[in-house]
């Protein structure tokens, strides 16, 4: 049975998402539809981007991964269906799929072309779902789009490295429901450029010089709990992905706070690494 995932900035409120459903259960009886998301923030690309990046790789190969962010069709934004990694995804091609191609190349990208037998002003309804769903009946890319070589390149994903290779300067690139704070900077960039040098870790007013793989590591339990520095314990880390995230152990942004609010940090704002 076919899986087909939605990631999408429609939110919980309104029909879109249900519609989408609809249309899918219309074409297909038999398919397991999941939700990734779709809490994405209104046309945040970055945002998108790094959810589906992380979520895709636990679906089975062959998973179709519909995206819809900042979907309407116009001559800047086309819409694309890409294998890549064993798995379809199909988008506009505003840059969204480029965090993914940074570490694997798409294997084949087409320019989706149906659009002249379709009259639509909710292009993932009605192009994205037709798209996905002849994929799922074992239909080729070749069919529903001319092959291309090239996508958008999302700008601000990737970190910068000063000729000295002393320091990365990266940005905020995600902030969750906890509040916690994803940089782009990943690991494996901070120990080639690092080399096992010691290291101070700035963003805003918050400095670090450590960097915990679990959340828990930052706290002692070889203390008795009412010794403990817990409550409002900022820690920096590598997360789930491979990240560098900055945090507040057992944060809550609508009551003790969170890195974001409490460090007065930002989407795009900046992080930096210094070695020594």
């Amino acid at each position: 049975m076919p899986i087909i995932t939605l990631t999408t900035d429609f939110g919980e409120k309104d029909h879109f998402a249900g519609a989408v459903k609809g249309a899918i259960y219309n074409e297909l009886k038999e398919v397991r539809i999941v939700d990734i998301s779709h809490s994405v923030s209104p046309f945040h690309i970055t945002e998108a981007a790094y959810i589906i990046q992380n979520a895709y790789r636990s679906f089975p190969q062959g998973t179709i991964h519909i995206i819809g962010i900042d979907s309407e069709l116009n001559p800047e934004n086309k819409h694309i269906a890409v294998y890549l990694d064993g798995h379809y995804f199909v988008c506009a091609n505003n840059g969204i799929i480029s965090i993914l191609a940074s570490e694997i190349k798409p294997e084949k990208i087409v320019e989706i072309n149906i659009h002249d037998r379709i009259t639509s002003n909710f292009p993932v309804l009605d192009v994205f779902v037709k798209v996905a769903c002849h994929i799922a009946r074992g239909g080729t890319l070749e069919v529903i789009g001319k092959t291309i070589s090239e996508i958008k390149e999302l700008t601000g994903i990737r970190p910068v490295v000063n000729i000295e290779s002393n320091q990365i300067i990266g940005n905020i690139i995600y902030i969750d429901n906890y509040g916690n704070v994803i940089s782009n900077i990943t690991r494996s960039l901070f120990e080639k450029i690092g080399k096992g040098r010691d290291f101070r870790i700035t963003a805003r007013t918050a400095n670090f010089t450590k960097v915990h793989t679990h959340y828990s590591d930052a706290i002692n339990f070889e203390l008795p709990s009412e010794k403990r520095e817990e409550d409002g314990k900022k820690l920096a880390l590598w997360n789930s992905s491979g990240y560098l995230e900055l945090s507040i152990y057992k944060s809550n942004p609508s009551t003790v706070g969170s890195a974001s609010t409490l460090f007065g940090l930002e989407y795009r704002d900046t992080i930096t690494v210094n070695f020594n």
